[in-house]
């Protein structure tokens, strides 16, 4: 049975959304990041980054952190989650390394300054909104004549940018004038096994 390791987190959610979807057996084990849990050795010792999720399979030996990684990982082992068309398929990885490489520190990053960060720093504000809107509209204009990323198949790719679209609603970053990317959304949001996933370990309640 896959052990899981996560807490409640755009880049948790990935996690437990791709194996509600596949119906993989796991174990959750809830890694509090608000206590500190991530800095303990034990956890140091499956990534030592600190970060989560990570993921660890008894019948491959294999433990894996970063979701990309984790989301390439299980759609190998079911042979799911991934278009089977070479094309389709690189798409679907093309877009899931988009969200690797921009839609998640961009969200990230905006958390920090517009949410978090105690002193206001304008400039960073305002860049960092101007770099989700740059994201949201290449994601708009991609959803624009197919229902997901990477066309007419599901894939990781959806699930891990729902992770990210999933707290960018949460936190009042707005979508609704992207009209295919909200469209999109509403679509994965009414999954039931992506219902699942963001119940677990806890449902995100915002800042």
């Amino acid at each position: 049975m896959i052990q899981l390791y996560t807490d409640t987190s755009p880049n948790g959610f990935k996690a437990t959304i791709a194996l509600e979807e596949l119906g993989l057996a796991y174990t959750i084990h809830h890694v509090r990041i608000d206590a500190g849990d991530h800095r303990q050795p034990a956890f140091l010792a499956l990534n030592p980054h600190g970060r989560i999720p990570v993921i660890t399979d008894p019948d491959t030996g294999i433990t894996l952190f970063e979701s990309a990684a984790i989301l390439l990982y299980l759609a190998d082992k079911t042979g799911r989650l991934l278009p089977a068309g070479k094309k389709v398929r690189w798409e679907a990885i093309q877009w899931l390394q988009f969200h690797a490489a921009s839609v998640g520190p961009i969200l990230g990053q905006r958390v920090h300054f517009e949410l978090f960060e105690k002193t206001p720093m304008p400039i960073a504000i305002a860049r960092y909104r101007r770099l989700t809107a740059e994201a949201f509209a290449t994601l708009d204009a991609r959803l624009s004549d197919r229902r997901y990323l990477a066309g007419d198949d599901y894939s990781i790719a959806d699930i891990a940018t729902f992770g990210w679209t999933h707290i960018a609603d949460i936190c009042g970053f707005r979508f609704d004038e992207y009209g295919n990317l909200a469209r999109w959304h509403a679509d994965i949001a009414g999954r039931p096994a992506v219902q699942r996933g963001i119940a677990l370990p806890a449902p995100a309640t915002g800042p």
